[in-house]
């Protein structure tokens, strides 16, 4: 499927039930026109949010290189996670920056990545996928899901 989708939205979510507590991430890509490409929830045990949020950018990000994608448009609600991507806040969490480093390669394989911060309102779906990667998890199907 390699180069059929040049260019891509990916919105992506990290659910946390409790700070740490049991975690999810999610993410929903789409094709410029709104079409579903795939879809991510995954259940991450006990972390906190901000690992979640990571999570789900890096999973977000690998099921868009799996589809072929050159360019990616990167929507979250986490004003902190954009914020560090953009370098306009430095990671300064030692537990989070091997995840920002795993962002950052990943965002190497791309042409071009733009991240940007949406209300939270506008990541609905991505939050429902979070939200069913903790309930899995929770429920012991800590598998995570893949699917279009």
């Amino acid at each position: 499927m390699s180069g059929a989708h040049p260019r891509v939205v990916v919105n992506c979510d990290g659910a946390a039930r409790g700070n740490p507590g049991p975690a999810g991430a999610g993410a929903v890509v789409t094709d410029p026109d709104g079409t579903v490409l795939a879809e991510i929830a995954e259940g991450l045990g006990e972390t906190t949010n901000n690992v979640a949020e990571y999570t789900a950018v890096i999973r977000g990000l690998e099921a868009a290189q799996r589809i072929g994608a050159e360019e990616v448009l990167l929507r979250s609600d986490s004003q902190l996670m954009v914020n560090q991507m953009t370098g306009r806040y430095r990671v300064k969490t030692a537990h989070l920056q091997p995840l920002h480093a795993r962002v950052r390669d990943l965002v190497r394989g791309f042409r071009r990545v733009e991240f940007e911060h949406v209300p939270r309102a506008q990541n609905a779906a991505a939050d429902a996928l979070a939200n069913r990667g903790v309930d899995d998890w929770l429920a012991g199907q800590d598998r995570p899901r893949y699917g279009s």
